[in-house]
């Protein structure tokens, strides 16, 4: 800044008003300069009461503090302390380097804020009323907190590099001219990304995006009725916890913190689709109590997500789809009443290691969350569900998967294979349930016995036949490869040559299901 040519250490320029020498000698002191007028409406930054040139310092001048300011008074250290302040131009440090540590709060700013390409150590601009923020490619040292601003035009922060914490608590974002509230795209936060009951009218973009240890969504409300999205975070990685869940709404607000009682909790609201494609997370994604309100074309699209834990507690979607193609966890927490139905589940390739359930989920219903996601036949996710309870040490539910994978199978199958298989299901339950050939021969076997001791026997050759026992006779019948010497020693005529027919067809098929299934046991093992 040429401006500043001439003057001598701690002299005042000469076109200065009253509200920016004041702020010129607080800069100096290192102390707060409060234009406040101690009345709450009128000191409402976002409230319309007018303020006055008394209230009001020029952006150009704040700019000259902050690039080529004064230096500090003797034993202080100098910054930019401002509350209540008017801020009148276009506040533009584009490309500047700024030391001194910068704090605002509850200012107005008549037009935007340009930041892009600027270097910053602490910036904090706290419940402000910001026309919008341009700070592309911005780069702090320390942290850039925005709490509780307004920003009526978005917030762009694309590729910056935020050293510490970056703090949108209970800020509100509206959209820009392409529709983005925060457009954060291939930003860098060195700690946590606190966004706790932001309130963002249109996308909140952080593709390709990078957060150091947790991003935390709690309490916020994303809306998006422009577009498909309202969060668009593909390629996300954070280093720990995702968290899409309520929020207690009070003061102070304690991140994390269990509300105290009596507390209201806001919960994790969206309107409008989510992605988080391709995300990396290193502890967990946290949906609890999450609420998505979704058209028929928006999804919760968590394709190839990994992580090792997703905590699918959030309210079941009425609308839209929920799609984990590809996903891979580790541990997967859900609950019953939080899926949705048929047609809106898709989990084509989705991997997990362990099963959590919050509150009752029977069998039966976890049965149905699979057939859900498949709504044409395909076998993967049966066989990931029955390897998961396996290795639980489930191996009963474990087989009532694997037979509903079969069953389910079965229904695609052409007339002839339909039969076979309600033949394989009738005999053995397709060999998950063994003991039901034992079952079926003894009752075969039984009746049989029965019927053919009324049964008219010849001997086939009168010189030398074995006693006559219907019982070993019924069995030589059933057991297809093994000879008993019955079968082959006696006529049978009429109907009983039919029924001995019969036996021998059973024992056929009998025997051909069960290999079958004994096969199928030996390559689950």
């Amino acid at each position: 800044m040429t401006e500043g040519a001439g003057l001598s250490a701690g002299d005042l320029p000469e076109d200065l008003t009253a509200a920016e020498a004041g702020m010129w000698q607080a800069f100096r002191n290192g102390s707060v300069y409060d234009l406040s007028s101690g009345d709450a409406v009128v000191d409402d930054p976002h409230g319309g009461h007018p303020w006055g040139p008394e209230r009001t310092v020029r952006a150009r001048i704040v700019c000259w503090l902050l690039l080529d300011g004064p230096p500090a008074l003797a034993g202080r250290v100098s910054s930019l302390k401002l509350a209540g302040v008017r801020i009148s131009g276009t506040l533009d440090l584009a490309g500047g380097t700024v030391v001194p540590y910068v704090e605002l709060k509850s200012c107005r700013f008549e037009h935007e804020v340009l930041l892009p390409e600027a270097r910053f150590t602490t910036l904090r601009l706290v419940d402000c009323a910001v026309p919008r923020l341009e700070a592309a490619r911005v780069h702090t040292e320390g942290d850039l907190h925005l709490p509780r601003c307004r920003f009526l035009g978005g917030v762009r922060l694309t590729d910056a590099h935020i050293g510490t914490d970056l703090l949108l608590n209970q800020a509100i974002v509206y959209r820009d001219r392409t529709g983005r509230s925060v457009a954060a795209d291939g930003m860098t936060v060195g700690q946590d990304l606190q966004a706790e009951l932001l309130e963002s009218h249109g996308e909140l973009s952080l593709r390709s995006a990078k957060v150091g240890v947790s991003l935390s969504l709690r309490g916020a409300r994303l809306v998006n009725p422009y577009s498909r999205l309202a969060l668009n975070a593909p390629q996300l990685t954070v280093e720990r916890t995702l968290y899409l869940t309520p929020a207690g709404v009070g003061s102070p607000l304690l991140s994390g913190t269990t509300p105290a009682r009596g507390t209201r909790v806001q919960r994790f609201e969206c309107q409008g689709g989510v992605r988080l494609d391709d995300g990396r997370f290193g502890d967990a994604v946290d949906l609890e109590r999450a609420r998505f309100a979704f058209t028929d074309d928006q999804e919760l699209s968590l394709r190839r997500v990994q992580t090792p834990e997703l905590r699918f507690l959030g309210e079941r979607p009425q609308r839209g789809k929920v799609v984990l193609s590809g996903a891979r966890v580790v541990t997967l927490v859900d609950k019953a009443a939080s899926w949705p139905g048929p047609g809106s589940l898709h989990m084509g390739g989705f991997s997990y290691e362990n099963l959590v359930p919050q509150g009752p989920f029977p069998l039966t219903e976890r049965l149905g969350w699979v057939a859900a996601a498949t709504a044409e036949y395909n076998p993967e996710p049966y066989e990931r569900l029955a390897a998961v309870l396996r290795g639980a040490g489930e191996d009963e539910d474990a087989r009532e998967v694997l037979l509903a994978k079969q069953r389910r199978r079965r229904e695609t199958l052409p007339l002839a294979g339909k039969l076979w298989g309600y033949a394989q299901d009738l005999a053995v339950a397709y060999g998950y349930r063994p003991g039901r050939a034992a079952v079926w021969m003894a009752v075969l076997w039984a009746a049989g016995t029965l019927a053919f001791a009324h049964a008219s026997h010849p001997p086939m050759d009168s010189g030398g036949h074995p006693t006559w026992s219907p019982a070993l006779f019924a069995l030589d019948l059933l057991l297809p490869v093994i000879d008993l010497g019955q079968a082959g020693q006696w006529q049978l005529r009429g109907g009983w040559q039919w029924l001995a027919a019969a036996m021998v067809l059973l024992g056929w098929v009998l025997a051909t299901t069960v290999a079958a299934g004994a096969t199928r046991l030996l390559r689950r093992s």
